[in-house]
């Protein structure tokens, strides 16, 4: 991990990304309900708003080791909210 910065960047295209394949699932299936998609949207920005949180903290104590382990979450994070898309 090179900074925090890049972390930053990380967490914002890898949601973001997400959120623009709900829209696309949305635009490409008019008629299907669209409620499950929404809270998959709404998800990703509670986890965005969470890493954010944890990536801002001043008091850790092996940075290093806080930053990969916020990488590894968004990571799983991710790979779960890919997964509920798939199975819209």
């Amino acid at each position: 991990m090179a900074n925090v910065r890049e972390l930053k960047k990380d967490i914002n295209y890898v949601l973001g990304d997400i959120i623009e394949a709900v829209y696309i699932w949305e635009l490409t299936n008019p008629d299907k309900d669209n409620k499950k998609a929404e809270s998959i949207i709404d998800e990703a920005i509670v986890v965005f708003d969470e890493l954010i949180v944890k990536v801002n903290q001043k008091d850790v104590e092996n940075k290093k080791k806080h930053f990969k382990a916020i990488n590894q979450e968004l990571e799983d994070r991710g790979r779960k909210l890919i997964d509920k898309i798939n199975k819209l």
